[in-house]
């Protein structure tokens, strides 16, 4: 356990508000900001600048960085390509692979509970030609691995996505057994691995992904920067996405900037170390959560696979309540309907539509995201005003 998480579980009272959205971005670790501060003023050079010292020592910054990010998921730090962010590397893989292939085997595959950013890619190849294959996932938000051989079966494809977990429900998918499926019939698989990296082990080599999807602010990394993993060997090929000085070996044009690489490098190298101890102390504060939730409020449902789901993500259900409600009810808890990019829209969540459930369960439904910074005291707090806010809004609800 790291040193700010056994403070934060010594603590009697909980600091309000209790952030319980970790699903949707994280805290900066304060060890990351100290490494990467000194990228701003006393070494501010161009990395692509190598033909002075200030030049130099940044170019090794960002190679070391890239170094880290490679080690956290068993890959070669050549493979590694710096982004801004899990949604340009979700883009830059999709329609890089795609458009890359010209006008042979344009067919992608690709699930129902996606990322938006995902599905938006996979919509905008659609425009261009590319058979667009959306398949649905099982109740529990797992694939269906017989459904997805039949359908690679079919006909040739260039390229299958599905997440690593889930942003809503963090379910955790079987990818050693996709990257098998899609492997043996010649399939690039790329996997969007925003909210799995640094919470459960990743290895690019043993689970056969050629692509993989990496968000620096979903791992107390600063926003801005993220990384896409591109396999050499055997090699995958991309069309970049826009046009510049062929900076990343042609594949992202643009100057990278040292102290956001340095960040993201320095929280992977951490992710890795502590990863172990904390999924365990993870797993014991979201069972503490749902085990307190359940003895003092009937009729909770849990949403997604009870077992393959990140350690520190709870989506529940409470049928008879509307989440928005809900929430108002708890303005000392950070949580949310579910994800990020679609929690201002009205309309239940798509992703828990997917799974079956009906409109009202659907809305009655929160997200709570616990992380490396989240207390018991946090926990038993949490799960005292919940409670409180479920039996009142309960109470008030007009009788059947």
């Amino acid at each position: 356990m790291n040193d700010v998480a056994k403070q934060t579980d010594g603590r009697n009272q909980p600091t309000l508000p209790i952030y319980l959205d970790y699903q949707a971005t994280t805290p900066t670790d304060p060890r990351v900001v100290a490494a990467m501060l000194p990228y701003f003023t006393e070494k501010f050079g161009n990395p692509h600048s190598t033909s002075h010292s200030h030049g130099r020592e940044a170019a090794a910054a960002v190679e070391a960085a890239r170094h880290q990010v490679a080690r956290l998921i068993g890959a070669d730090e050549r493979e590694i390509v710096f982004t801004s962010g899990a949604t340009e590397s979700n883009n830059l893989a999709i329609k890089g692979a795609l458009r890359f292939k010209g006008e042979t085997r344009r067919r992608v595959v690709t699930y129902v509970t996606e990322h938006k950013c995902v599905l938006e890619s996979a919509r905008r190849l659609g425009e261009e030609g590319v058979e667009v294959v959306l398949l649905p996932v099982s109740p529990d938000g797992l694939v269906d691995l017989d459904l997805l051989a039949r359908t690679l079966d079919e006909r040739p494809t260039t390229l299958v996505s599905v997440m690593a977990a889930n942003n809503e429900i963090g379910v955790v998918q079987p990818l050693a057994e996709i990257g098998a499926l899609c492997r043996a019939r010649g399939v690039l698989f790329h996997s969007d691995a925003a909210q799995a990296v640094g919470k459960v082990p990743i290895d690019v080599e043993a689970m056969k992904i050629d692509l993989l999807s990496i968000s620096g602010h979903k791992i107390y990394g600063p926003k801005g920067i993220g990384a896409l993993y591109l396999r050499r060997r055997p090699r995958v090929r991309l069309e970049p996405l826009f046009d510049g000085g062929a900076q990343e070996r042609g594949i992202r044009s643009g100057t990278l900037a040292p102290p956001l690489c340095v960040a993201l490098g320095e929280a992977c190298a951490i992710a890795g170390a502590e990863m172990a101890a904390e999924a365990a102390r993870l797993r014991q504060l979201r069972d503490r959560f749902y085990r307190g939730l359940t003895r003092a409020v009937p009729e909770v449902v849990l949403n997604g696979d009870p077992e393959h789901r990140l350690p520190g993500n709870l989506n529940i259900g409470f049928p008879g309540i509307d989440g928005q409600a809900l929430l108002a009810e708890l303005p000392e808890l950070s949580l949310s309907l579910g994800s990020a990019c679609t929690s201002a829209a009205v309309e239940p969540s798509y992703v828990l539509k997917a799974l079956g459930l009906p409109d009202a369960l659907a809305n009655g439904s929160i997200r709570i995201g616990l992380g490396r910074f989240t207390s018991e005291a946090d926990v038993d707090f949490a799960v005292d005003r919940l409670t409180s806010a479920v039996r009142r809004l309960r109470g008030a609800a007009p009788s059947a």
